[in-house]
């Protein structure tokens, strides 16, 4: 049996319908990579940020030491990741320092003293910090 040109319905067909969410769904994925790329970029921009402020507070600590204790209390120091402490000698109970881990080591050479201070993060060093030290 035959239609007339009346009784045709408008609409879209199922291989059109589908065709048209193909290009849909690439064109959003597009548009949301970007954003997520830049997620990822500002949480390890937080993560070093968070390690270089940890690396310079052990410096501190270090610097804050009478010279002839230095190598005695920093020679090989280390804080475990979860376990990384405050100058108040209190882990931090904060979740963004979690995954942080960081240590010192501290040398003679000379009149000075060389101290290196490393953070990680998740095991990745993210941050150094390097000092001579004199007296």
């Amino acid at each position: 049996m035959r239609r007339s040109a009346g009784d045709r319905r408008a609409g879209f067909s199922l291989a059109e319908a589908m065709i048209a969410t193909v290009i849909l769904a690439i064109g959003a994925a597009g548009v949301l990579l970007p954003f997520t790329i830049g997620a990822a970029e500002r949480a390890e921009g937080q993560h070093r940020t968070l390690a270089s402020r940890l690396a310079a507070d052990l410096m501190e600590e270090i610097l804050s030491t009478p010279f002839e204790y230095i190598v005695s209390s920093y020679g090989s120091y280390s804080e475990p990741q979860g376990e990384v402490k405050d100058w108040t000698e209190a882990e931090f109970t904060d979740p963004a320092y979690m995954n942080f881990a960081r240590d010192a080591s501290c040398t003679t050479e000379a009149n000075f003293i060389q101290a290196t201070v490393r953070v990680y993060y998740k095991g990745a060093e993210v941050a150094v910090i390097n000092r001579l030290i004199s007296e």
